[in-house]
Formats: structure tokens, C-alpha cells, sequence
């Protein structure tokens, strides 16, 4: 029982290693990566960066470095919505 299990996990760490084997370049990429979006440095502060380049724009698209403030504020706003949505709906219903 021990020797089966011992070849089994040979056998499959071979094949673990041949999947994971680089390329003629020397590259490992199984996934390939998109190419990056636009992005555009900005020196002025959270609020500010943020109107510039439009709330949504920036939460959605992360069209400059704010991206990820910018997408938990959304996610604080649509949260609220909800809550209030679901107040509502289980005062009135």
C-alpha cells in the first residue's frame, strides 16, 4: 500500500513538473496576462484624483493610482443603497 502511494505521488509530481516546465525563452506563464490599461499618474490628493479622471472611471477602469480608494467608497455606497433597499423592503412589506 505504501509503494503504490509513494509511485503515485511521483507520478504525479512528474507531471506537475513537465506542466510547470519553461518555455524555449524561459518563461513560465500558464495564464496569459492582458495587456495593461491606460493609466495616469496623478499628483494630487485621494478626492482631487479622483474627480479628475471621473468616480466611476477610476473605480471601474483604474485610470490612475486612486483605482482601489475609489472602488472601496463605490462599495461603501452601493452597500448603504442596499441596506436601505432591504430596510425598507422589510418595513413596508
Amino acid at each position: 500500500m505504501m509503494v503504490f502511494s509513494t509511485l503515485r505521488a511521483k507520478a504525479i509530481l512528474q507531471t506537475l513538473l513537465d506542466v510547470s516546465m519553461p518555455s524555449d525563452d524561459g518563461i513560465v506563464e500558464r495564464i496569459k496576462k492582458r495587456p495593461l490599461p491606460e493609466f495616469n499618474d496623478t499628483d494630487s490628493g485621494i478626492i482631487e484624483g479622483i474627480l479628475e479622471d471621473g468616480f466611476l472611471n477610476v473605480a471601474l477602469n483604474d485610470s490612475n493610482q486612486f483605482g482601489p480608494h475609489a472602488m472601496i467608497i463605490l462599495l461603501g455606497i452601493v452597500a448603504s443603497v442596499t441596506g436601505l433597499v432591504l430596510l425598507l423592503g422589510m418595513k413596508f412589506f
